[in-house]
């Protein structure tokens, strides 16, 4: 057990508040989409695009938060961040169509795309390398409390007040997450050198583009010829991006990052194990409250149990990861998150309602497991002077993969339900079975990937949750 200074742990606690802004809004609007569809005169099917436009922008802009944080200084770009994210919360509840709601979340994504992962960069600064892992469970554990609030505080809006409500809460929490800012946290710099346009340009057309024509035929009703045009530009923007940093030291993301293999694994895996898990939070409550008729609080309450099960995990998670290894950990998590998928899934379409608690306690679990063995055997084995870079790019890579997998699980349900997903009951049952069975195997694909990660020896040393010594 190590232990840290006071100092330190009020900084991780600042990070900590950064976490749960975010966690709490996503979760909520999760819950409401079902309602926001109907007060704004839209499918639920289409409802998606409130998720992706703002992960799709975090995604974006999250190659600029790293070498702003060290140009401007980590607290200035905090409370910059955590003041965007607010005016954000105050138009979304303002809009009165999905294209204006749309583009507050946008706005939104500008401030989310720099809290979180300055946050994640603040730790990698302040805590030494073997106690990382420990660092960032100990900072997204209070993060946890967002999630918890959440679906049961959205529920309770969007039926007792309207789903407008689930914005403006944000704007006391961002007003005081702002003042504790500049008050506690220092304002660490580091020398920078110019920040490379170029590359950010050819990486925000890739992935903008990509992910449009990934929603565009169903979604976005794009015509085939507009649609090869978008991949065509997406996959020539990735290509030039590649051709622009290969032996190029002022890239915005150094290819020496992938000389390290803990890091080429750990991204790849990251990548395509957080597109299935980025599926499960839109897609719970739109199954309960479309396909099993739950009222948005009751489908709210339902999502407490999974984030007391990640909460719960998070405690434990350095011991097992210790006890198994990257690999077990990781490959075992992975084929038992797409197991639970099925059972929650089979569990609801029989009426075992009462099981359905502990079934989504276990997803929680394993979830935050898979999560934090993840991230850390991405960023764990890399160089001082490569960190901040690889961190930046696990971001944006994290951000990048749940739009995708939100963007899949809307294309899923409109590809099996055609835009009858309210008709009746069981023409939303046979929706929802088919839907599930595909993204338990989009889960499940990771296995492979993770399957070939080194078995490793070095342990993670675990932080004491009390600090009795004064360094």
């Amino acid at each position: 057990m190590t232990e840290l200074p006071d100092k330190v742990r009020w900084q991780l606690w600042i990070v900590a508040f950064g976490f749960f802004m975010q966690s709490l809004d996503t979760t909520i609007v999760n819950t409401a989409l079902p309602s926001m569809a109907r007060s704004l005169g839209e499918s639920p099917l289409h409802m998606h695009m409130v998720v992706v436009s703002y992960v799709l922008t975090v995604a974006v802009m999250l190659p600029a938060s790293g070498w702003l944080a060290d140009r401007v200084g980590v607290r200035n770009i905090f409370f910059t961040a955590i003041v965007l994210f607010t005016l954000g919360s105050l138009f979304c509840a303002r809009a009165n169509t999905l294209d204006e709601l749309i583009m507050a979340r946008v706005l939104q994504g500008v401030g989310g795309a720099m809290m979180v992962p300055v946050g994640r960069l603040t730790v990698m600064k302040i805590v030494p390398r073997a106690q990382y892992m420990a660092a960032m469970t100990f900072v997204t554990l209070p993060g946890q409390v967002g999630p918890l609030l959440g679906p049961a505080l959205g529920g309770i809006l969007v039926e007792y007040a309207s789903w407008h409500w689930i914005f403006l809460i944000n704007l006391p929490v961002g007003i005081v997450g702002a003042i504790t800012t500049l008050w506690l946290m220092p304002n660490y710099k580091l020398q920078t050198r110019r920040f490379d346009i170029p590359g950010f340009v050819l990486l925000a057309v890739g992935m903008a583009t990509l992910t449009l024509a990934l929603d565009g035929h169903k979604g976005l009703g794009i015509s085939p010829l507009m649609l090869s045009a978008l991949v065509g530009i997406g996959v020539l923007a990735l290509v030039g991006y590649l051709l622009h940093a290969k032996g190029n030291s002022g890239a915005l993301f150094n290819l020496h990052l992938f000389r390290t293999s803990s890091f080429s694994l750990g991204l790849f895996g990251s990548f395509a194990g957080r597109i299935g898990s980025g599926m499960l939070p839109f897609m719970t409550p739109v199954f309960l409250q479309i396909g099993m008729g739950f009222s948005p609080f009751h489908a709210g309450l339902m999502m407490i149990p999974m984030v007391l099960g990640s909460m719960g995990m998070k405690r434990i998670v350095v011991q097992v990861v210790n006890r198994f290894g990257y690999r077990r950990a990781l490959v075992g998590s992975t084929l038992g998150l797409a197991l639970i998928c099925l059972l929650f899934m089979a569990t609801a379409l029989m009426g075992w309602l009462y099981l359905l608690p502990l079934v989504l306690f276990c997803q929680g679990m394993i979830n935050a497991m898979r999560f934090s063995s993840m991230n850390t055997l991405t960023l764990k084995d890399l160089p001082d002077e490569l960190a901040s870079s690889g961190n930046s790019l696990l971001s944006m890579i994290m951000q990048l993969s749940m739009s995708i997998g939100v963007t899949v699980a809307g294309l899923l349900l409109g590809m099996f339900g055609q835009s009858h997903l309210a008709a009746d009951s069981g023409v939303a049952h046979h929706v929802f079975i088919y839907a599930y069975l595909c993204m338990a195997v989009i889960i499940a694909l990771p296995a492979f990937i993770f399957a070939r990660v080194p078995n490793d020896d070095s342990q993670n040393v675990v932080i004491s949750r009390r600090n009795r010594s004064h360094s």
